[in-house]
């Protein structure tokens, strides 16, 4: 062996080069190791750890463009649905709508027929209130007359209204069995209500 001089041993090239010499000498007599010990052991691959990495052929299960038709049908029921679902909920909306217009329409004619009502009512009360207090004015002879053509049910009406020395006056001149049958009607028309 020839002897280095410190001179060239000193380098930091010179020394990196031996470095990497041993360096490779040790991994390539390792692999030569490793390959030596799985051959003997059968030229297994498990005793390395390996798996097989032989590649195998994928099979797809269907075509691209038949996933890609059955995609697009179904993409096309979808929007037919969607389409279907927004007439539908435009169709209610209008519904919606005429009904909410229909129901003030029938609360408006609700309060004006409340509110005629009201006045015929008043009116009708007035008229009769008017009528009760001309029959008590006038001489109980006249009234008593006017009485006698009345149906029952309609001068007790009357009778039930009036101040009691009024009735009592026009009752008088009344014949006897029809001053009774009024009676019977006004002393009736309570019979029924509740006492308590």
């Amino acid at each position: 062996m020839t002897s280095i001089s410190a001179e060239k041993l000193n380098r930091p090239g010179t020394i990196s080069i031996i470095v990497m010499c041993f360096l490779a000498s040790g991994a390539i007599r390792l692999a030569e190791v490793g390959t030596a010990v799985a051959q003997e052991m059968g030229g297994s691959h498990e005793f390395l750890g390996a798996r097989d990495t032989t590649p195998q052929a994928c099979e797809p299960e269907a075509e691209p463009s038949v996933l890609l038709a059955a995609l697009q049908t179904r993409e096309s029921q979808l929007a037919e649905r969607e389409s279907y679902i927004d007439r539908r909920q435009q169709v209610l909306e209008v519904a919606e709508t005429r009904i909410k217009e229909q129901m003030q329409a029938l609360e408006d004619a609700q309060a004006q027929l409340s509110a005629t009502l009201t006045l015929a009512d008043d009116a009708a009360e007035n008229d009769i209130s008017h009528l009760t207090e001309m029959y008590e004015r006038m001489k109980p002879a006249e009234a008593a007359g006017i009485f006698e053509t009345m149906d029952i049910g309609f001068a007790a009406g009357f009778f039930a209204r009036m101040r009691p020395e009024s009735s009592a006056a026009i009752m008088a001149q009344l014949p006897a069995d029809l001053a009774y049958s009024v009676s019977v009607i006004m002393a009736g028309r309570n019979a029924n209500a509740p006492r308590e």
